[in-house]
């Protein structure tokens, strides 16, 4: 970092991508450019996790320094009241039905160069070519926008209700903003070259932050 008196002209050091994957380690320090979205997306905890286990509350703001425990405490306790929450875990289930009723479509058409087992269970690359435009799987809050994370190019990644998310990476360009409301349909992005040096776009569905398979969804 620079200190007072530094001349302008002097050129800024870079912000350094961040890994993929957050897998090693029970905490994480908050880096520069850092979402609870993006910590959660590549800790495979989600972010609906981390922002409990941390006690984060909506809109689910971290800052540069934050430690944050990437594991669940256990609590005991002595005593539960069996009716209480077999009545709670019914009103539970009632909600999410109407909560979790998506309809995904394709975000892209174009020829499956690698299925979800071949990408090491992370998704779809479908092939296409450079600018081609990549459309929302379904409506929701775009709730990162960078190229921050390594191995993803430039990334999108949309929030579709409080258990799944939606990714799509190696762009050529970014049309939406972090913030931005996105309609199922809407072009959010133009294709760039994916993994392979091949025109293509990696696409992944997450669950509570697991990666599941796209194909168990899409029409």
């Amino acid at each position: 970092m620079c200190i007072a008196g530094c001349a302008s002209s002097q050129p800024k050091v870079p912000v350094q991508p961040h890994k993929r994957d957050l897998t090693k380690g029970s905490y994480y320090t908050v880096k520069k450019g850092d979402t609870l979205y993006s910590i959660g997306y590549r800790s495979g905890h989600g972010y609906k996790r981390l922002a409990a286990w941390n006690k984060i509350p909506p809109p689910y703001k971290v800052y540069q320094g934050q430690k944050l425990k990437l594991f669940r405490e256990i609590k005991y306790k002595k005593t539960q009241n069996k009716k209480k929450l077999n009545k709670k875990t019914s009103t539970i289930s009632i909600n999410k039905e109407k909560v979790l009723k998506l309809y995904w479509q394709w975000p892209v058409e174009g020829k499956l160069l690698r299925n979800f087992y071949r990408t090491g269970n992370k998704g779809l690359d479908i092939a296409g070519y450079v600018g081609k435009k990549i459309r929302a799987a379904e409506s929701g809050i775009v709730v990162y926008s960078g190229s921050g994370l390594v191995g993803y190019g430039k990334l999108l990644i949309i929030k579709h209700n409080y258990l799944y998310l939606s990714a799509y990476a190696h762009n050529r360009r970014l049309l939406v903003k972090e913030g931005h409301k996105v309609s199922k349909g809407q072009v959010i992005a133009e294709m760039g070259v994916g993994v392979d040096a091949k025109p293509a776009l990696h696409f992944e569905i997450r669950k509570n932050g697991k990666s599941v398979n796209p194909i168990l969804y899409l029409p």
